[in-house]
């Protein structure tokens, strides 16, 4: 081992705690950027070797109700290389020992192609076995298999029974199996964007078996289709559209639009985002840090670079000295970050799948995102401190075996305004001539007027840790308004009935005259398409009465907006998406119906956080249906002491929703899920304030010692230099603060924009208890910094700190 290696060595050694603290700070950002992008590779690739192994489709259509004969036809269609056709069924579902309403969905399941490897959607059996078909049964009872997102949180098992209700008959099924399907690996009921496990409820049953009981004897209303190989996905959904039309097709949809696998797919998308916006965090800071102490350790050694450029050391050698000492520190960082890292991400990805219903996980180790994650951080880092390298490569031996120029020392600005400075930065006006600083206040505030390029590097370190807590943090305070927006705002009935089919208004009277129902309000949803130039988007618009006192459409304030009689009303992300504005004209295709096609006009634009819709005037849109007067649903207020029993009687009605079972839902799994990341995330974040805070304390120590030593001899009290130097961190701490505020405000801003997506759009709220937080954790660092480094300054040895290095 050479000279410089060594020194290399002692210098880590003399900065370990620095080295540590520096070491957190990357091993953070690296720890989650493996975490993330290891969870997005493995569970990107366990999706697709599921859909590979168990047939997932390639493209959907749901219909009203058409023949078995039109199914060869639609196999004539160019590039179609699969159909299957089944038949899908709302149903409600009853549990002895859950008195809430169940929403089911019954899906027909053909025995006869379950063992075939090439057909769509097949089953992944967890527990127990496959129904037998009906003429192999003794009692000829209905056997079904339950999907395991439903069973679990009612712990369903095979020998199970539940009833249901289809097609407004009470049906008595047996459990023979819990069961796993690649459509349904994000399990939501239709037209809700929030899971709910216990309230929602896949059933398949034997083909013959769901026929008889939907009244579908010969016919289908449900397809999936695997196209060939290169084929064009909008051209075959252009001719099946055609094909269906008579049949009230719905209009048919790829895989990106199936609703499991679009949910997915943004989750997938959030997780890159969080996981690319911190790593640029982390690795802003650890710049930061490593240029600060590279940049210390370079002033501090001037003499000993001029006696090593004397003794024929090359600039190359030197400034390779310098790097050696980032690398080390850098690799120490990386090592934790990867240990760390791996372990997370696969802890995370297990956490997925308690969301996500896989039948296994491919977790594997990312090599390629190792070696990519930790050359960037290496390379960046270098690139960071090549300013303070560069610096001592061009130290001329000559000028730097002399001091540096001493300070010229004059009156401040800040004293020339007659300004007090007192302890923690408290200012207040000189009221008498005599009434001077204290020569240590006076001390700390020269130290930052001459010093202002340091003073306000310090400064933003220690503001840029308070706002990386603020973005670490905020969230919460996202969801709750979220919920109070969308649940308590919006929403402000207790229960949401939906019927199997639009019915006339006279339903509404019937659920009038129910006991406890104590005011109603209608609704109706229809399945469009909107196109504007080259932009289009399916979604539902949503027809809404035009006394609306129960669901009311919110502005960006959140106060309640008048629904126009005509026109359409457009969610801001939606109006985004089609790239238009009040006033313009958009094109509706309706997807159910007599699928009208019509121009109409956008008469507002509201906002919306949870999913995509427009609005209408419900007697408007069913103008525009050219339908009488329909609706498809509710929405109630009732006495809290209603038997919801009554409700799930009616046989028209196909699901009843209760808000606050939803409210508990979101919170349960987006909630809980964003509540483990986020807090690791603060986690990350405390570390990374501390470290910032210790290393900002530390250097200035290191800066000063020689100054304090000076202050000591000359009578100064242990405690009168650790006011000096602790007065300077408390100084840098309250200036940092209200600057970090504003900082981290702007963080969080530009943060939720990578995260906004169709399911939910996070508002950027940030709570006075998030910032007060924040505001702890700065002042909490920078105590326990202040202890250590009083520590250090105690234990400093006044004789070698004077001796003169010559």
């Amino acid at each position: 081992m050479n000279t410089l290696n060594r020194k290399v060595f002692r210098e880590l050694w003399l900065i370990r705690g620095q080295v540590f603290a520096i070491a957190i700070v990357i091993a953070c950002g690296l720890s989650t950027v493996i975490m993330s992008y290891t969870t997005l590779e493995s569970l990107q690739q366990t999706r697709e070797q599921y859909y590979q192994e168990y047939g997932f489709a390639d493209l959907f259509a749901s219909l009203k109700r058409a023949p078995n004969t039109l199914i060869e036809r639609i196999k004539q269609i160019p590039g179609v290389n699969k159909v299957s056709p089944r038949v899908l069924a709302p149903a409600r579902i009853s549990l002895k020992k859950f008195n809430e309403p169940i929403q089911g969905l019954l899906v027909s399941l053909d025995l006869q192609s379950i063992s075939n490897p090439e057909s769509l959607n097949r089953i992944y059996l967890r527990e127990g076995r496959m129904p037998l078909a009906v003429s192999s049964r003794e009692n000829h009872s209905s056997e079904v298999l339950i999907n395991e997102a439903f069973a679990q949180p009612h712990d369903l098992h095979p020998g199970d029974r539940l009833s249901i209700v289809v097609n407004g008959r009470e049906k008595q099924l047996d459990i023979v199996g819990i069961a796993l399907s690649p459509e349904f690996i994000y399990q939501i009921a239709p037209g809700s964007i929030i899971p709910d496990f216990s309230r929602y409820g896949v059933i398949w049953m034997e083909h013959e078996t769901l026929e008889k009981a939907y009244d579908m004897n010969g016919a289908f209303n449900d397809l999936s289709i695997k196209l060939a190989p290169d084929t064009d996905y909008r051209l075959v959904i252009e001719q099946l559209d055609d094909l269906l039309k008579p049949f009230g097709g719905l209009g048919a949809y790829d895989r990106e639009l199936q609703v499991s696998h679009h949910f997915l797919s943004e989750e997938f998308k959030q997780l890159d985002a969080m996981g690319s916006s911190f790593s640029l965090i982390f690795l802003s800071v650890t710049i930061f840090l490593l240029n600060m102490v590279v940049a210390r350790i370079i002033a501090s050694q001037r003499e000993i670079i001029a006696s090593l450029k004397a003794f024929g050391y090359s600039n190359w050698s030197i400034g390779w000295h310098y790097s050696q000492l980032i690398i080390l520190i850098v690799l120490f960082g990386i090592f934790l970050g990867v240990s760390s890292g791996l372990y997370l991400g696969r802890n995370l990805a297990l956490l997925y799948m308690d969301y996500y219903r896989f039948p296994y996980l491919d977790y594997q180790l990312q090599i390629e995102i190792i070696l990519y994650s930790a050359c960037i951080t290496l390379a960046v880092t270098l690139l960071g401190t090549l300013f303070a390298i560069r610096k001592a490569t061009q130290l001329q031996p000559a000028e730097a075996m002399r001091p540096e120029v001493p300070q010229r020392y004059n009156i401040t600005f800040i004293e020339r305004l007659g300004l007090n400075f007192g302890f923690f930065g408290v200012f207040s006006y000189k009221e008498q001539e005599q009434q001077h600083l204290s020569q240590s206040s006076r001390m700390i505030l020269r130290h930052f007027a001459r010093h202002p390029l340091k003073a306000f590097m310090s400064v933003f370190g220690t503001a840029f840790a308070c706002a990386i807590m603020v973005v670490g943090t905020f969230f919460m305070d996202a969801m709750d308004y979220m919920v109070e927006a969308e649940f308590n705002r919006s929403h402000r009935e207790d229960l949401t009935v939906t019927f199997i089919n639009p019915t006339s208004y006279k339903a509404i009277y019937e659920l009038y005259n129910i006991p406890g129902v104590l005011q109603l309000e209608p609704y109706r949803t229809v399945a469009v398409k909107m196109r504007s130039d080259s932009h289009s988007q399916r979604t539902i618009i949503q027809g809404i009465a035009a006394d609306n006192r129960l669901y009311q459409i919110l502005d960006s304030k959140n106060k309640a907006i008048r629904i126009p009689q005509s026109g359409l009303l457009l969610s801001e992300f939606l109006a985004k998406k089609l790239d238009v504005k009040v006033g313009d004209r958009i094109t509706i295709e309706v997807l159910q119906g007599k699928r009208r096609t019509q121009q109409i006009h956008v008469a507002g634009v509201n906002r919306q956080y949870i999913g995509l819709s427009g609005y209408m005037n419900i007697d408007a849109l069913n103008q525009l249906l050219q339908e009488d007067s329909l609706i498809s649903g509710a929405y109630l207020i009732v006495d809290a002491n209603m038997t919801q029993s009554i409700l799930n009687n009616m046989p028209q009605i196909a699901a009843v929703s209760e808000k606050k079972s939803l409210i508990e839902s979101f919170y349960k799994t987006v909630g809980d899920f964003m509540l483990i990341y986020i807090t690791f995330i603060t986690v990350l974040s405390v570390a990374i304030a501390f470290a910032v805070i210790y290393n900002n304390a530390r250097i200035t120590l290191a800066e000063r010692s020689r100054e304090l030593a000076s202050l000591r001899v000359l009578g100064y009290t242990q405690a009168e230099t650790a006011y000096i130097l602790l007065g300077e961190l408390a100084l840098i701490t309250f200036l940092a603060i209200p600057v970090g505020m504003i900082i981290g405000y702007w963080m969080s801003y530009g943060f939720i924009l990578g995260l906004q997506q169709d399911l939910f759009r996070i508002p950027l709220i940030i709570n006075p208890p998030t910032y007060a937080f924040a505001i702890i954790v700065v002042i909490c660092s920078a105590i326990l910094s202040g202890l250590i480094v009083r520590r250090k300054l105690n234990q400093i040895d006044l004789v070698t700190v004077l001796k003169i290095k010559e």
